[in-house]
């Protein structure tokens, strides 16, 4: 049976850069006393930029939080006025990601087009948008992968290898897509503040094909600990989605990762793996890999360096991480996961190939 693999990776983020002005939003919500552990706690979080498609106001202490004035205060969206911003600006962030690519003449010989969000949806949807936006064929192949959360682009990469090895011809285009700032909460309760510090909008877009270069997708495994599951949530509600990331979210990964090490690394030991592409949902969860695998402090750089720049951007970031490890070395075996829900986490093991 033919392989599978990553042949290019795209990025894309919005316009605006948001993170110190969430952080100022943010601390306006609490009390003085509330508001210095806030400020200790986000300076912490190892961010030092996020994007967002929304334009912020110019005070964040004022009464809006977006220059187009849809976020005031006492009087925030509900979630069927956010799901009209997403299908405004998703699309075109979409399309800035797939642009990325330069497929050129490939763009009307794909033959899948695999679509991964959590943070808005509508039918017709952002793949038929896709399809107009981008000159994709009419006939393409469509999947959304919805509401799975941060894991959900290994889980398209995990289908686009299944559809690539049953018909080696197939093209696939996995477009990952997530505005996460849509959903940001007027709340008081510090760990809610802290969790929305984290996240920022982007997109990665990448063609998987049977031919080489790229990494080649060699296996995957997903490990669930079902008794964890109330850790981390992703509900609809009245007011946009509502995110529970619970402080014990670092440890129940890396208790399962001490449990499942065996499985996900295919039987080696953590020093066997030369690339490590771990989703940077926050620099707590970086260190609990990191521990939990005993990892070198440099291994998990790539994942770090886009925190950093990016912050969380739910299933698109694990991609931004990916597409470091499309300039390695050939002949490199590397391990790929993210965490979501469930307590999930979605793992792979992949190789550099030229």
């Amino acid at each position: 049976m033919s392989a599978a693999y990553i042949n290019r990776i795209a990025t894309a983020v919005p316009e605006h850069e948001v993170h110190q002005f969430y952080l100022r939003f943010a601390a306006s919500m609490l009390a003085a006393n509330r508001r210095r552990v806030f400020e200790r706690m986000a300076g912490l979080a190892g961010i030092e930029s996020r994007y967002s498609c929304f334009a912020p106001a110019i005070d964040p202490e004022g009464p809006s939080v977006d220059l187009a004035a849809t976020f005031m205060r006492g009087a925030f969206p509900g979630t069927a006025a956010r799901m009209a911003m997403f299908c405004e600006a998703a699309p075109v962030l979409a399309q800035k990601g797939v642009d990325g690519l330069q497929l050129g003449g490939d763009a009307s010989r794909l033959t899948h087009l695999i679509v991964t969000t959590c943070t808005g949806f509508s039918a017709p949807g952002i793949d038929l948008d896709l399809v107009a936006r981008c000159a994709l064929p009419d006939g393409i192949e469509r999947t959304m992968i919805g509401f799975m959360g941060c894991y959900a682009a290994i889980n398209g990469l995990k289908l686009a290898r299944h559809i690539v090895r049953s018909d080696p011809r197939a093209k696939v285009l996995l477009v990952n897509i997530e505005l996460c700032t849509l959903h940001l909460s007027e709340t008081t309760e510090l760990e809610k503040l802290l969790s929305f510090c984290l996240w920022g909008d982007g997109c990665a877009a990448a063609l998987v094909t049977g031919e080489p270069p790229g990494i080649e997708l060699n296996s995957f495994y997903c490990a669930v600990t079902d008794e964890r599951r109330n850790l981390m949530s992703w509900d609809i509600r009245d007011h946009g989605f509502d995110m529970v990331l619970s402080g014990q979210v670092p440890a129940a990964i890396h208790d399962a990762l001490l449990s499942n090490q065996n499985a996900i690394l295919g039987g080696r030991p953590p020093d066997a793996i030369d690339l490590w592409a771990v989703h940077p949902g926050g620099r707590s969860v970086l260190d609990a890999v990191e521990r939990a695998l005993k990892l070198a402090p440099a291994a998990l750089t790539p994942s770090r360096e886009v925190l950093r720049r990016y912050g969380n951007m739910s299933s698109a970031t694990v991609m931004f991480v990916l597409q470091e490890m499309l300039k390695a070395p050939a002949g490199l075996l590397g391990c790929g996961m993210s965490f979501g829900p469930g307590l999930t986490a979605e793992t792979m093991l992949f190789r550099t190939v030229s």
